[in-house]
């Protein structure tokens, strides 16, 4: 049953008519017109200056027997053969008229075409044979039922071989109009499926330029997503501690001047970290020569976690850390990663829980590198800054990239949990 199913199915896809194609120009148009009256002209000056067998001999020969001796005529009125008598001039007409549409309804036109020359039978001559060339040329040619198309051509070529079959072709017997048939339907397959071909490949080649641009535009997507988070992180970090130590600068401003000093001080050194920083990713953006090693660098990692937790620290959030690296180096990405996590962790609990306390734990287990940064909440009274999200989203694309996964969530003692799964070693 699967095997009938499936023979059904490709009779369906063969029959099947193809995609209409684009109109046709007013210059293919005109040309058809022209061309088919051009040999209705001349097929009718045919008819009517040779009827019968036309300028050369296609039909009945009269060589086409021996010579017998012809016996003696006798006395009497002889019989005057008449002379031939022209064909119908309406199937002269459509012998050769269809051909201007040959292009627009090619199978309809070859069937009035050869039905007309079938009409004219042994008074045909080779412009009769000429237009059924054409328009079996055409009709396999531009029909978009190739394979009735086909079927019809074949079907015709063993009518028009019944129907010819006692006359005598102006060339030797492979010129029969039958196998003349079959020969245009052949060339006209040929080119069609040349044409195909080369449609196809220029189809492909289109294609392949379309997805080249398309995946142009997809690294350049995936690249200023790339900058976006890294600007994220560097800003959103720094800029949280600059404005918490500019404010706690200005409270104890006339009461403390030592400590709104020493507010200040950190202030100014976080202006530098995130101009350093701001200056690495600039960097980034115009190195001239990206094969250097050196210009494709990462920007810190946890080699650097000390002086981030000195900067957590100096804008009023106690920070306790627990790190526990593995023996081999990390590779750059994923330490560029981790120190992402725990920026991004102490940053928001910076900007959503004033007065919390945090730590900071770093460990591995086999090939995954296991960092956890928890706080205790904001204290009463104190009025955490809003948030959209973005930071944990860029982390979460951060850690896909290498095979990672980050949880984020409150803790049951009302503080906030951010944890975060790296394999280290595949990476």
């Amino acid at each position: 049953m699967e095997t009938v199913n499936r023979w059904l199915r490709q009779v369906c896809a063969a029959v099947r008519p193809e995609p209409r194609r684009a109109p046709l120009s007013r210059r293919a148009v005109g040309v058809d017109v022209v061309l088919a009256v051009l040999l209705t002209v001349v097929a009718l000056v045919v008819a009517a200056r040779y009827p019968g067998d036309g300028p050369a001999s296609f039909g009945k020969s009269e060589f086409s027997a021996p010579d017998v001796p012809r016996p003696p005529v006798p006395p009497g009125p002889r019989f005057v053969p008449e002379e031939p008598s022209s064909p119908p001039w309406p199937l002269i007409v459509l012998s050769a008229l269809p051909l201007a549409v040959r292009r627009r309804y090619p199978l309809a036109a070859f069937a009035v075409l050869m039905t007309a020359v079938l009409g004219i039978g042994d008074d045909a001559s080779w412009i009769n044979v000429l237009t059924c060339v054409i328009a079996a040329y055409s009709a396999v040619m531009h029909s978009r039922h190739r394979t009735v198309a086909t079927a019809a051509m074949v079907f015709a070529a063993v009518l028009a071989g019944f129907a010819f079959r006692e006359t005598e072709p102006i060339l030797p017997g492979w010129s029969s109009p039958a196998v003349v048939l079959l020969i245009a339907g052949v060339v006209a397959g040929l080119v069609r499926y040349w044409r195909r071909r080369l449609s196809a490949d220029r189809e492909r080649l289109a294609q392949l330029e379309r997805d080249q641009e398309e995946a142009t535009r997809r690294a350049v997507e995936e690249e200023r997503a790339r900058i976006a988070a890294e600007l994220h992180d560097v800003v959103t970090h720094n800029v949280s501690v600059m404005v918490i130590q500019a404010g706690a600068a200005r409270k104890v401003m006339d009461v403390a001047p030592e400590r709104s000093k020493a507010a200040l001080l950190a202030v100014e050194a976080g202006g530098r970290a995130a101009m350093a920083e701001l200056r690495h990713v600039m960097g980034l953006l115009a190195a001239p020569d990206l094969d250097q090693p050196d210009a494709l660098e990462p920007q810190p990692g946890l080699a650097r976690l000390d002086a981030l937790i000195v900067r957590v620290r100096a804008a009023g959030t106690p920070v306790g850390v627990a790190v526990s690296l593995p023996p081999d180096p990390l590779p750059p990405g994923i330490d560029l990663t981790a120190y992402r996590v725990v920026q991004e962790a102490l940053t928001n609990t910076i900007k959503h829980a004033p007065g919390a306390e945090a730590s900071v734990t770093i460990g591995y287990a086999e090939e995954v590198l296991q960092i956890e940064i928890t706080d205790t909440g904001a204290v009463r009274d104190a009025a955490p800054a809003e948030g959209n999200g973005r930071g944990l989203i860029g982390l979460r694309e951060r850690l896909a990239v290498y095979g990672g996964e980050l949880t984020a969530g409150p803790t049951l003692a009302g503080g906030y949990r951010v944890k975060a799964l790296l394999p280290w070693r595949s990476a």
